[in-house]
């Protein structure tokens, strides 16, 4: 029996019964499954930099319990509030994620972080969500106003973020504002024969980036003929899955992450598998599932044209970045660096992803009576 009654008028009240309280137990599920891996995978990684064995777990709990709060603040905001959100965090993450090629330290031939002694912070990982919002905004504008040019203005700022990605390089962060913009613009009514032309402009485009940034060709080399050069993660990663089985070697016994440089991050999924097996990849995958689906279920309920568009933008990205990781790991495609929403390492991707999925839960919470924004 809950503790919140139905006849509670507070604001924690009125929240509770009509914030989606599945889609909210499922994040609930992946962030504590994600502490749990971290917990796993991270000590060996600690000790060989030179950190006490939990030096990234104490972190990762600390970035996981204010993705948590940032997730229950962000699901209390009207879509106007959202709107807002998204402008604000939009124009700040650009303003950064500009400064990093003048500033930023450059790791691995990228300028992606700004560095302060201990802490860093990868500004463009904001860009994504609150790309997805204020490309929402301006396609339902349009819909609902033809006179505002809301098309042009969501493709152009599309243009201007691709742009400042590349000149990092970021390709995969590039590949997910496409497809979010992709995804929207679809949905917001884009003729059958634009959409065939974006595909095949989007084609050419691959092919370009291929050809443009030697550390994508490489990627790409490797993956098509792992003997043309050294693919040592996948390989180590595939062998964990293996050695894992359907039940795993149990908590703790896994190896792969004593040899794994990325095994808190990139390759967390790897870890899970050889630790416990098919079973809790099948779970991880479940509810990645699980959310997306019910989230789009849930916006395609409501009338409301703008938070369809922002919901399915932010959902794509989640389903993306977690089909990239996972497909990654098991050498499916190329690596991409992307993290596995919640579960991976990293302050400024899971701080982003609470940002986003908290305005997923905002925008899909049953608002009866309430007149809808245009």
């Amino acid at each position: 029996m809950t503790a919140i009654a139905r006849t509670d008028t507070s604001l924690v009240g009125l929240w509770w019964w009509t914030v989606d309280r599945w889609t909210l137990a499922a994040l609930a599920a992946i962030i504590a499954i994600g502490a749990m891996l971290t917990l796993a995978a991270s000590p060996p990684v600690a000790e060989r930099l030179g950190f006490d064995a939990f030096h990234f777990a104490r972190r990762q709990f600390m970035f996981l319990g204010a993705a948590a709060a940032i997730i229950f603040a962000t699901s209390f905001l009207s879509a106007r509030g959202v709107r807002r959100l998204g402008l604000v965090c939009f124009v700040a993450a650009m303003m950064l994620t500009a400064a990093t090629l003048f500033v930023g330290p450059e790791i691995k031939g990228a300028t992606r972080w700004l560095q302060y002694h201990s802490l860093s912070l990868q500004p463009s990982e904001f860009i994504k969500p609150s790309f997805a919002i204020l490309a929402a905004w301006m396609f339902s504008t349009q819909r609902l106003d033809g006179r505002f040019p809301g098309y042009a203005v969501a493709t152009a700022l599309f243009l201007v973020v691709a742009g400042l990605l590349l000149l990092q390089p970021d390709v995969g962060m590039t590949m997910v504002v496409a497809a979010i913009w992709s995804v929207q613009f679809f949905i917001a009514g884009l003729p059958l024969l634009f959409v065939i032309a974006i595909g095949f402009l989007f084609l050419g485009a691959s092919v370009g980036v291929y050809f443009a940034f030697a550390h994508v060709q490489a990627r790409v080399d490797r993956f098509l003929d792992p003997a043309a050069g050294e693919n040592y993660q996948v390989s180590r990663a595939l062998e964990a899955f293996y050695n894992g089985g359907w039940a795993g070697r149990g908590p703790g016994e896994g190896r792969v992450k004593e040899v794994l440089p990325d095994a808190h991050a990139d390759f967390i999924f790897a870890v899970a598998g050889e630790e416990f097996g098919l079973i809790l990849c099948l779970i991880l995958v479940g509810l990645f599932t699980f959310v997306v689906l019910r989230g789009f279920s849930r916006a395609l309920k409501d009338n409301d044209l703008f938070g369809l568009l922002a919901a399915s933008g932010l959902l794509a990205q989640f389903a993306i970045q977690a089909i990239i990781n996972m497909a990654s790991n098991i050498n499916l495609m190329p690596p991409k660096g992307m993290t596995l929403p919640f579960v991976s390492y990293g302050g400024s991707s899971t701080l982003a992803l609470a940002l986003g999925m908290g305005a997923v839960l905002a925008l899909t919470r049953e608002r009866p009576g309430e007149r809808r924004l245009p």
